[in-house]
């Protein structure tokens, strides 16, 4: 009898991208995703082990998913991810219903731990210490049918004193370039219009195979891409930030003007208690250099407020800075101890009222600076990649959303004389910039142009890009010689 699955995402687009491979293996293994509604036979959960209160959300799934399973006797469940490679067999000890445990080095074994689990009738705890498999090399049912997630690297070389991911992920591994290309031409071939080049650190990409300029060269490569239309990386590191990625973005048609950089602190002081080994001046340096070579670039951030040692001269030189950048829009966080980490022991840890009080200071100036930039596009024609469901009012005020190449979120309506009998997510359409909030965009008039795209196809058949494991070997540059064609398109 074929089984269903489903499976729970927590975190970063690392973990989102994870979840694709392992949807990926499980249909390969026989599985099928479970329908709306429908109580899966096989339940994954994916966890995220950097957000506060990880551990509770967590027990919390397990808890509610237990009473589910007493009523489904032959229900499986697993739990991945960076919390499982944390805690490992702690986590069955505390809910012994749950059937399979594996860590972030070895996803490709899921399958096998599920079967080995209801023969033996017994849980299955399996954590490699190291990479198994580079994820690359194993099967991915892709999440959108317009645009997908590309690992370049995996781990990181860092040590910031707040992160945990360097010990949960390891060290940095590299994917060669022709793989990485490979892989895109795949998605491509499937109708994808938008990559998203994805690491941990992607600027440091290139340093395992001995070329620093790497980053930038696989960014040109990606120009060359046939019907690749958009190109977008995160998350680079200000570290490692190099002029000749500046001159690739800003000279490469396909690469959009947008840039999420984490800045995490205006302090020096506070940089260097995280080992964050930029300061100040070299961010805004960079902002400044990138904003010459692309005036149009839209800037996005990570902070972190409330560091152990934090004071209020130090929370107002994190303010200045803000006001200086200018960014479109940042992600905002309290900082919370995450135990296995150097801050978690450090002197200093603030009072949450303290820390809340700075947060919303933080979160008002970005706001108001958000609504600032955001103003100015009112009046602009935008092209927009038509997205599914990024409006929680679209279905009320009969919008529909998209994104446009700088990374803004505008809700348009889909009218006008252009419009060829639909407009679907995947399409691409031009529109006017009639009003700006904080957070979006929107765009009330008729639209100015529609092109219905192979990817609006398949998302109107609900079919999604299915492509197997890019495995090349061979550290080069521009489109490999047999470029790997994904597999059959659609739901499994």
């Amino acid at each position: 009898m074929t089984r269903s699955y489903s499976i729970r995402t927590f975190g970063c687009q690392m973990n989102v991208h994870d979840s694709e491979r392992l949807a990926g293996q499980l249909e390969e293994a026989g599985y099928v995703p479970a329908t709306e509604g429908e109580a899966a036979d096989v339940v994954v959960l994916n966890t995220c082990a950097v957000r506060e209160n990880a551990d509770n959300k967590l027990y919390g799934n397990l808890g509610h998913l237990r009473a589910r399973k007493n009523e489904k006797a032959d229900m499986q469940i697993a739990v991945g991810g960076c919390l499982a490679q944390k805690d490992r067999g702690e986590i069955v000890k505390r809910a012994p219903w749950v059937d399979v445990v594996f860590g972030t080095h070895n996803i490709g074994s899921l399958p096998t731990l599920l079967e080995r689990a209801r023969h033996n009738a017994e849980a299955e705890v399996e954590i490699l210490e190291s990479l198994e498999t580079f994820p690359s090399t194993l099967p991915a049912r892709r999440d959108s049918a317009y645009s997908g997630w590309v690992s370049i690297s995996v781990g990181c070389n860092n040590t910031c004193t707040f992160c945990i991911v360097p010990s949960l992920r390891g060290k940095e591994r590299d994917r060669r370039p022709g793989e990485v290309l490979a892989e895109v031409e795949a998605l491509v071939a499937e109708g994808v219009l938008e990559v998203t080049l994805l690491g941990q650190n992607v600027n440091s990409y290139g340093v395992e195979f001995g070329d620093r300029q790497a980053f930038g060269k696989l960014l040109r490569s990606c120009g060359s891409v046939e019907g690749l239309e958009r190109v977008r990386f995160t998350s680079p590191h200000p570290a490692a930030f190099t002029d000749d990625v500046i001159d690739a973005m800003a000279e490469t048609p396909n690469v959009c003007h947008q840039l999420h950089m984490p800045l995490q602190s205006g302090s020096d002081r506070v940089l260097k208690a995280m080992r964050r080994s930029y300061r100040s001046d070299r961010f805004l340096s960079i902002l400044d250099k990138v904003r010459a070579a692309m005036p149009d670039a839209a800037i996005t951030t990570d902070i972190i407020v409330g560091f152990p040692g934090e004071t209020e001269e130090d929370f107002q030189q994190t303010l200045e800075v803000v006001r200086q950048a200018r960014f479109s829009s940042a992600f905002t966080f309290q900082y919370s101890k995450r135990p296995g980490t150097p801050a978690a022991d450090l002197d200093g840890q603030l009072p949450k009222e303290v820390v809340q009080e700075r947060y919303d200071r933080l979160v008002a100036l970005q706001d108001e600076i958000s609504w600032e930039e955001n103003r100015k596009q009112v009046g602009r024609r935008v092209e927009l990649l038509v997205a599914a469901g990024e409006g929680r009012k679209d279905v009320e005020t009969r919008r529909m959303s998209g994104r446009a190449r700088d990374g803004r979120l505008v809700h348009f309506t889909p009218t006008g004389d252009v419009v060829d009998r639909a407009v679907r997510p995947g399409d691409i359409v031009e529109t006017t910039v009639t009003y700006a909030a904080p957070h979006h965009l929107v765009a009330d008039g008729d639209l100015i142009s529609h092109r219905r795209t192979s990817a609006g196809d398949n998302a109107e058949a609900g079919q999604r890009p299915k492509t197997d494991g890019v495995s090349l070997g061979l550290p080069s540059f521009g489109k490999p010689a047999q470029p790997l064609v994904a597999t059959s398109t659609g739901c499994g």
